[in-house]
């Protein structure tokens, strides 16, 4: 038996029947500790009959049910020293110099946890589910999923705002791996098994659908979200509504059947034709189908359209890359080589009444475009297109922003233009085996790769090198934000 129920004493508090594990690192059990007292694992000194338990391992302790362990620490910050030695430049490690670039904290690998690591990262590029989370109120020790997960991602996303060095995210591990288990499983040696990224994505993505509600924030465009608009934050932000009709093509007497449904992530099916991903989301919008028709009475072709009739402010696509292979049994990779732009254009694929309410944000936008033209043509340079004229403008002057939303739908996309901003990549030949890596836009061209505990700075062109055809890192889940409407103020 390797799971106990102990006891802990703090100062006049007493914590009871806490569950111990003692297959996994003591540091995991310190994490439960401090979602329960706020001390810090680094500032916890955990003791049972005068010996010290470390981090990394359990030593000569001996546990069983009932046993009082006592910790000491306080779980207030620790006083900083007033003055800190100097650090030249080529004495510094790499998590000294990401501080002295100002660069945002990285995510420490707890044992094949990148999958989770580089998902949390690329959600964490979008402030306005920052804004939410941290006006939320779930509990940490909540027995459901939604709930924990939530309050996980808020205490751990309000840490990283704090720190400039490398975080190690146990708790939320741990909280993921009790309202998920399947990604707590372990190898034969004892070490977590890689898991898929964009299953974690889903997951996570499904507990804010269930859990975190549409708070009034003030959004990073400026624009004040209301509480009172249906849905809740991740409905609104990121729900892609699409109108389906289903046609059967053997019978032209049978009735069409029209649907509504919504998804979070649009998919992007790599086939041999499939050279840019335009052309991938595109060819899924039809397709035909074998289904049982009531009207004949037997199975029958169909023909099913989907056309989007709501675009969110921010638009997930996955690159369905894995496939399962029977012979090994395994989930194969498709390695092939599809083009992602970094500006996205979805007019084409949404509904005829959607489109004509995107006309008026995209006229203005071509009036830009227009202007910019008109003001190179004495330079002669390259002619500047519709989704061109989304750069940034001239910092010097003083600009505003529209709202990217319609005024009755928070959330939305009012354009149908897109500009990417995290790119979630695997490396390897499996999506059980290889490593994953975030790719987050800080502004216009400068990007941040985070891989795992190690960040640094990129730029655009090394973005679109993700887009596969050999053994380097292929892009497998895109996040495009809605691009905002600038103009200089009079």
């Amino acid at each position: 038996m390797s799971v106990f129920k102990v006891n802990v004493k703090w100062g006049k508090q007493k914590f009871e029947a806490i569950e111990c594990d003692m297959t996994e690192p003591p540091l995991v059990f310190k994490a439960q500790l401090y979602a329960l007292s706020g001390v810090e694992p680094a500032r916890q000194k955990v003791m049972m009959k005068g010996s010290v338990i470390k981090d990394d391992e359990w030593g000569k302790v001996k546990l069983k049910d009932g046993v009082t362990l006592l910790m000491m620490g306080s779980a207030d910050a620790l006083p900083q020293e007033p003055a800190q030695k100097i650090t030249f430049w080529e004495d510094m490690n790499e998590q000294q110099m990401a501080a002295a670039h100002h660069l945002p904290p990285g995510l420490t690998n707890l044992g094949n946890t990148c999958y989770m690591n580089a998902t949390l990262q690329c959600l964490r590029s979008v402030p306005e589910l920052q804004d939410a989370l941290k006006q939320y109120n779930g509990r940490l020790d909540s027995s459901v999923a939604g709930e924990s997960i939530t309050a996980a991602m808020k205490s751990l996303f309000l840490m990283m705002d704090k720190e400039s060095t490398s975080i190690p995210p146990i708790i939320f591990l741990q909280i993921l791996h009790n309202a998920y288990p399947i990604f707590g499983e372990k190898s034969e040696r004892g070490v977590f098994m890689q898991q898929d990224a964009n299953e974690c994505w889903t997951e996570i993505v499904r507990c804010l659908q269930q859990k975190l509600p549409l708070q009034a924030i003030e959004s990073s465009q400026g624009d004040t979200v209301g509480a009172s608009s249906a849905g809740g934050f991740i409905d609104k932000y990121m729900g892609i509504e699409f109108d389906t009709t289903m046609k059967c093509v053997e019978c032209d007497d049978e009735p069409v059947n029209k649907s509504h449904e919504t998804l979070y992530q649009l998919s992007c099916f790599i086939v041999q034709e499939v050279k840019y991903m335009h052309t991938g989301l595109k060819s899924r919008l039809q397709e035909t189908i074998t289904k049982n028709s009531s009207f004949l009475g037997r199975d029958a072709q169909y023909v099913k359209t989907s056309k989007i009739s709501r675009l969110p402010g921010y638009l997930p696509i996955q690159f369905v890359r894995f496939y399962y292979k029977e012979k090994e049994a395994i989930n194969a990779k498709i390695l092939k080589d599809v083009k992602f732009p970094l500006k996205l254009d979805v007019f084409d694929l949404c509904t005829e009444e959607l489109q004509q309410k995107l006309l008026p944000m995209r006229a203005k936008f071509k009036e830009r475009g227009d202007a910019m033209v008109e003001e190179q043509k004495p330079n002669k340079k390259k002619p500047v297109t519709d989704a061109d004229s989304t750069e940034p403008m001239d910092e010097t002057k003083k600009t505003k922003k529209e709202p990217f939303s319609f005024p009755d739908d928070v959330g939305s996309n009012n354009s149908g233009y897109y500009e990417l901003t995290a790119v979630l990549t695997h490396q390897g030949r499996s999506s059980s085996s290889g490593h994953y890596v975030a790719w987050v836009r800080r502004k216009g061209d400068d990007w941040l790769m985070f891989d795992d505990d190690k960040v640094a700075a990129i730029k655009s062109e090394d973005i679109l090198k993700l887009s596969g055809g050999g053994d380097w890192h292929c892009a497998y889940v895109l996040l495009y934000s809605s691009m905002v409407y600038e103009y200089e103020e009079d």
